[in-house]
C-alpha cells in the first residue's frame, strides 16, 4: 500500500473541513476523490502533502507514519502535489520552472532523463522552454505544472482539479497524459469536479460530501448508485 489515511480530521481554525476521513491507494493505482465544491477534497490533498497537519488521525506513506512530517520532507520521500490553479512561477522560463521541481534531487543524470521524458509527454514545453511561463496559455500552464511535479520523480502524484478552467479538447489531452503517467508506474490520487473524466481513468473512486467519505468503490459502482449521484454529485 502506497498511501493509507486513517480517520483524519482537519480544521481551519475551529471549522472542520475534513472529518474522520479514511482512504487508501495501492501501488500503481489511479484513485479519484470526487464531490461538490467545498466537500473537503483539496484539504485532503493538502493534509497528505503536509501543507496542513490533521488534528487527529494518521497518514502512512509506504508503511511509514508521516503525519507530522513537513511538506518538504514528504516531497523528498516521493510525494508530489500539483495544486489547483497551477501556481507556476510566471516570471521564470518554462525550463526554470521544471528544474525547480527537481530542487531536492542530486542525481543529475536522472534529472536530465526526466526532463527529456516530460518534453516527450508535452512537446510544446520543449518548443517554449525559454519562454516566460506567464505567457503560456491555460492548457500549457497546466502541462507545465504537471511537468514540474514529475521532475521531483514522485512515487505518489496528487492532482488537484487538473481540468479546471480548460477547454474540453485540452482537458481530453491532459487526461490522456495523466493516463500515460499512471501507466508508467506512478501512483495517482486525483481530485476532480469533472466527474465524467475522473471516472474514465480511475481504478477506484471516493465520493466526499461535507468533509466525509460518503461512498467508495469502482467507478462503475459509484456511478451506478443513483442516490449517491443525486445527493453528492449534483446529478
Amino acid at each position: 500500500m502506497v498511501l493509507n489515511v486513517s480517520d483524519i480530521s482537519v480544521y481551519y481554525g475551529v471549522i472542520p473541513a475534513v472529518r474522520e476521513l479514511s482512504l487508501s491507494v495501492e501501488k500503481g493505482q489511479l484513485a479519484t476523490i470526487v464531490g461538490a465544491n467545498g466537500a473537503g477534497k483539496t484539504t485532503t490533498l493538502k493534509a497528505i502533502m503536509g501543507t496542513l497537519i490533521p488534528k487527529k488521525g494518521k497518514i502512512e506513506y509506504r508503511g511509514e507514519d508521516v503525519t507530522g512530517f513537513p511538506a518538504d520532507r514528504r516531497a523528498g520521500m516521493g510525494i508530489a502535489l500539483i495544486p489547483e490553479g497551477r501556481q507556476i512561477f510566471a516570471r521564470l522560463t518554462v525550463k526554470e520552472n521544471l528544474l525547480l521541481g527537481a530542487y531536492h534531487r542530486r542525481d543529475k543524470e536522472g534529472v536530465k532523463k526526466d526532463q527529456a521524458w516530460i518534453y516527450d509527454l508535452f512537446p510544446v514545453l520543449k518548443e517554449r522552454e525559454t519562454q516566460l511561463a506567464g505567457t503560456l496559455s491555460g492548457g500549457e500552464q497546466q502541462m507545465l505544472a504537471l511537468g514540474r511535479g514529475l521532475m521531483s520523480h514522485p512515487e505518489l502524484l496528487l492532482l488537484d482539479e487538473p481540468s479546471l478552467g480548460l477547454a474540453p479538447i485540452i482537458v481530453s489531452d491532459i487526461y490522456k497524459v495523466i493516463h500515460e503517467i499512471n501507466k508508467s508506474g506512478i501512483t495517482i490520487l486525483l481530485v476532480e469536479q469533472n466527474i465524467v473524466m475522473a471516472m474514465k481513468v480511475a481504478d477506484y473512486a471516493y465520493v466526499m460530501e461535507t468533509g466525509k467519505v460518503r461512498a467508495s468503490g469502482s467507478p462503475e459502482e459509484v456511478m451506478d448508485r443513483e442516490n449517491v449521484m443525486k445527493a453528492y454529485l449534483g446529478e
